[in-house]
């Protein structure tokens, strides 16, 4: 396992190790979203209702 210190005191990382990282956190989150909804489809049910009302009175 790497020390957190150790980290901060290389190179930094670049841009497409950043994308990577960013993409595979995304799919995390989608993938737990996902879990949720199937686990709570009440729940689900609702916060989708709750989103279209908002999308439908915001002003463009």
């Amino acid at each position: 396992m790497r020390n957190p210190e150790e980290e901060f005191s290389e190179q930094p990382e670049s841009e497409a190790e950043r994308r990577r990282r960013r993409a595979q956190f995304l799919r995390d989150l989608a993938e737990a979203r996902e879990l949720r909804d199937r686990v709570q489809p009440r729940r689900a049910k609702t916060a989708r209702l709750r989103h279209a009302m908002r999308m439908r009175t915001f002003r463009w």
